[in-house]
């Protein structure tokens, strides 16, 4: 009686149901991390993922996790792709279902005294879906890698290539400077924002927190930069840790694999502001701000008394370093942080 919904069954075991995704208006599709700890999504060229990126790795532009590219779509796609799985099956049984009645009820005996008939009821038709292409909010910052040409579309940072696991020093030091630049520029839009809801007080605080961590970050900013320089400019000797968080050692290290050393680029003046501020950095990050005979000594800034507190300002204090001049350079930033820019 079920001949039909018998075979079907047996064939959906070894069915395959494909849903197509839809690239946007730029071409591009949207995937997800996989790693739960953190899901970042982004965007890549539809043509790029089928022809550069590779089946066995893909690599996360946020942290950097690996997976096969099958493990790459994203919640809004998987939940999608199994709502048409389930109506594509619902319809394959449907239609079963409806041959076997019409086969049946063409089997019953005409002007019988007994008579008998099926009916499937239900809704018989089923049109399949593509995945949206709008699936996640368009993505402002578009990067191609420069090592195999991926294209890829980002909110905020990257800092690998999906397809090949590339990890750009400049594009990383840019993204480090952005972030800088955004905490400062809206150090304000923060103010008044916790003001509104937690008060005055409160607004101060996480403020000063604030601006106080853009030095922080322009110091480990300058250090990875200089990190991932040393590594590609030489043979692969590791620096010592943390070498380039202390300038004089850092210098040192140049001048053994270039012939040049801090003071060649920056000169004397620029060089002794940018030790106070790397001073001032160790301050923070081990004593909260507290000054000790050994900022002292080894920032000769003799502003601050052992016990006092230094204070970061989020203005620029130098006149040669006007508020509307653009991003530094890479090769700038040295002199940049030196003038306390993003202090």
């Amino acid at each position: 009686m079920f001949d039909n919904l018998l075979r079907e069954l047996r064939a959906l075991e070894h069915r395959s149901i494909t849903v197509p995704i839809d690239s946007d208006e730029k071409g591009y599709i949207d995937k997800e991390c996989p790693s739960t700890s953190c899901e970042f999504q982004f965007k890549i060229k539809d043509e790029d993922w089928k022809n550069i990126c590779r089946d066995e790795g893909v690599w996360c532009p946020m942290c950097g996790h690996a997976a096969p590219a099958k493990n790459w779509f994203t919640t809004a796609q998987v939940r999608h792709a199994e709502r048409h799985a389930h109506r594509v099956i619902q319809s394959t049984i449907d239609g079963a279902m409806r041959a076997d009645a019409r086969a049946f009820n063409g089997r019953q005996p005409k002007n019988s005294l007994i008579s008998m008939s099926m009916r499937v009821g239900g809704a018989p038709h089923f049109t399949p879906h593509r995945v949206p292409a709008a699936a996640s909010a368009a993505m402002e910052l578009e990067i191609a890698c420069e090592k195999c040409t991926c294209r890829f579309a980002v909110i905020g940072s990257a800092y690998f290539c999906p397809a090949c696991g590339h990890s750009s020093v400049d594009r990383m030091f840019d993204d480090s400077l952005r972030k800088i630049r955004a905490k400062k520029d809206n150090v304000d839009v923060v103010r008044d924002a916790i003001a509104a809801s937690a008060g005055r007080d409160e607004a101060e605080l996480m403020c000063r927190s604030l601006i106080e961590s853009c030095l922080q970050d322009g110091v480990t900013a300058f250090q990875r930069c200089c990190e991932g320089l040393y590594a590609s400019t030489g043979p692969a000797t590791p620096q010592p840790m943390n070498a380039f968080q202390r300038l004089a050692q850092g210098s040192e290290l140049w001048a053994a694999r270039v012939g040049i050393t801090y003071a060649d680029i920056l000169g004397a003046a620029d060089l002794e502001r940018l030790r106070r501020l790397f001073q001032k950095r160790h301050l923070l990050a081990h004593s909260d701000g507290i000054v000790d005979q050994r900022y002292v000594n080894e920032s000769g800034d003799m502003t601050y008394k052992v016990g006092q507190r230094i204070t970061v300002s989020e203005r620029v204090h130098d006149p040669d370093c006007p508020e509307n001049a653009g991003m530094p350079t890479r090769k700038a930033y040295a002199s940049d942080i030196s003038r306390e820019r993003f202090a």
